[in-house]
C-alpha cells in the first residue's frame, strides 16, 4: 500500500484470448502480463474466474480450475501484486456467463432458488479457502455487476425485490468470510444501484454491506453525452459517486473502493484518453476514505476476437501486445508522483440533500415497489446529479447527505459537514 493509504490497481484483462485464457490457462503468458501491470507501479489486481468454467455443474467444482486461479495469485505475489477474487462471472463487457445448471431446461432463479444459492455459496467459499494462507489475497468480491441479472434491461431477467437482493448479499458475502475470515470481502453491482428508479440492488446494500463500499464509474451512462468529454460532470463523475455513495453509509468514514473506471471510446477520443484518466483520478483523490482505485482494464482486447462493443477493444492500459498506452503512462505517472507522500483531502463541508430513502426494508414483489423509487435524481440530467456538477464547476467540493439526515447534528459533525443545500438551491 502507498504512504497515503490509496491502492492502484488495475482490473486484469488477459492479452491472450480475453477471459478465455481460463480454457488454455498458460502460466508464462499470464506472468508476462502481469509484468507489464507491474511495471506500471501498481500494487494490485482484480481477477475474474468464469463461474461455468470453474463449477460447470452444481456439485462440481473443477479442482483444476482453483489451482490455476492459486497459480494466478502466486504469479502476481511474485511481482509485488495482490489480488482480488470475482467470483460469480456472470457478467463481462456484454457478455453473459452462466452455468448450464441455471438456465434453459434447468432455469432458476440465481438470487433465489435454494439449490442456486447454495452451489455459489459452496462455490465462494471453496475460491476463498484455497487462497486463505496467501498473504497477498485481499478477499473476494461476489460477483462483477451481477445485479444486472436482476431486472430491466436485462433481456431474460432473474427478477427479484430488494429485500431479496440484501439477503442474497448477506449470505453469500457469510460463505467468503467462511472461507477466508477476516479479509476483504464485498460485493459489486454497475451504477442502476444508484441512479435507475425500482432496481432492487440498492445503494444502501452498497453502502452498508461488505467490508467496503464498491462504485464502477463509466461516464458513457450519459455523463459524457450530455456535458462532453471534458465537461465538470464527465471529468469528476467518478468523484459523484464516491461522494454519493456516502449519503447511505452509517459509517462516516467507510472505505469507498473505485474498483472499475475507464475513459470509453469514441466518448472519449483516444488522443484524449490520458487527459481523462489524469482528472479522473485525480478528482477522484479529492475525496476522503477513498480505499483505492482498479482502472478498467490492463490490456486491451484482441481484434481477432469477435462480437464486443466497440469501445470494449480500447479501455487498456496496455496494448494486446502489451506497449504502455498514453492512458498507462498517465497511470504510471500518477503513482509515482504520489509514491513516498502523505495527502488527505480537505474535508467536504457543503452536503447536497439527496431527497430518495434511507431504507428499502418491505417485502414487495419485483416489480411493484413504489418506495424504491427516485433514484433517477441522483442520475445524469436529474436534480442531485445536475447540482453537483454546477456547484462543482463554482469551485465547490460538494459531498452528499439524505433528506433524512440534514438536520442530524451528530450526523453533520461527524463527517465534518456545516452547510447543507437542496439542488433546487443550486442556480
Amino acid at each position: 500500500m502507498s504512504s497515503t493509504g490509496v491502492r492502484f490497481g488495475a482490473n486484469y484483462t488477459p492479452s491472450q484470448g480475453w477471459f478465455h485464457h481460463w480454457l488454455d490457462f498458460d502460466i508464462d503468458a499470464v506472468r508476462a502480463d502481469l509484468d507489464s501491470i507491474a511495471a506500471l507501479g501498481l500494487d494490485h489486481v482484480r481477477v475474474f474466474p468464469l463461474w461455468p468454467l470453474f463449477q460447470p455443474n452444481r456439485t462440481l467444482i473443477r479442482p483444476r480450475a482453483v489451482e490455476q486461479l492459486v497459480a494466478l495469485a502466486d504469479a502476481a505475489a511474485e511481482r509485488g501484486l495482490d489480488v482480488n477474487v470475482d467470483g460469480l462471472q456472470g457478467h463481462l463487457s456484454s457478455f453473459d456467463f452462466l452455468p448450464a445448471w441455471t438456465g434453459t431446461w434447468h432455469r432458476r432463479n440465481i438470487f433465489t432458488d435454494p439449490d442456486v444459492v447454495a452451489g455459489q455459496e459452496e462455490y465462494l467459499r471453496t475460491l476463498a479457502a484455497a487462497l486463505a494462507d496467501r498473504p497477498n489475497f485481499l478477499g473476494m468480491t461476489i460477483g462483477n455487476e451481477i445485479n444486472q441479472f436482476s431486472g430491466p434491461p436485462h433481456p431474460d431477467p432473474d427478477r427479484i425485490g430488494p429485500a431479496q437482493a440484501g439477503a442474497w448479499l448477506r449470505r453469500l458475502l457469510a460463505a467468503c468470510e467462511e472461507g477466508a475470515p477476516g479479509r476483504l470481502h464485498l460485493h459489486a453491482e454497475y451504477d442502476a444501484a444508484w441512479y435507475q428508479d425500482g432496481h432492487a440492488f440498492t445503494p444502501e446494500h452498497s453502502a452498508t454491506i461488505g467490508a467496503v463500499t464498491a462504485v464502477h464509474s463509466w461516464v458513457f451512462n450519459g455523463t459524457a453525452q450530455r456535458h462532453g468529454r471534458t465537461g465538470t460532470a464527465t471529468e469528476h463523475h467518478a468523484a459523484y459517486m464516491i461522494e454519493l455513495s456516502k449519503a447511505w453509509a452509517d459509517d462516516p468514514h467507510r472505505p469507498v473502493w473505485l474498483q472499475e473506471v475507464g475513459a470509453p471510446a469514441p466518448l472519449v477520443p483516444a488522443e484524449h484518453a490520458a487527459a481523462f484518466t489524469e482528472a479522473t483520478v485525480a478528482n477522484a483523490l479529492d475525496c476522503s476514505d477513498v480505499w483505492g482505485v482498479t482502472w478498467w482494464c490492463s490490456h486491451d482486447v484482441s481484434r481477432s476476437l469477435a462480437d464486443f462493443p466497440e469501445l470494449e477493444y480500447s479501455l487498456g492500459l496496455l496494448t494486446n501486445d502489451r506497449q504502455v498506452k498514453p492512458a498507462g503512462e498517465a497511470i504510471r505517472r500518477i503513482v509515482a508522483d504520489r509514491r513516498g507522500r502523505t495527502y488527505a483531502p480537505p474535508v467536504r463541508t457543503t452536503a447536497l440533500v439527496v431527497d430518495v430513502p434511507a431504507r428499502w426494508d418491505g417485502d414487495a414483489a419485483p416489480g411493484d415497489a413504489p418506495e424504491v423509487a427516485d433514484r433517477s435524481t441522483c442520475a445524469p440530467g436529474g436534480a442531485v446529479f445536475e447540482a453537483f456538477a454546477r456547484l462543482t464547476a463554482d469551485g465547490a467540493r460538494p459531498t452528499t447527505v439524505l433528506a433524512s439526515r440534514a438536520g442530524d447534528a451528530a450526523h453533520l459533525a461527524a463527517r465534518g459537514i456545516t452547510e447543507v443545500v437542496r439542488p433546487e438551491e443550486v442556480a
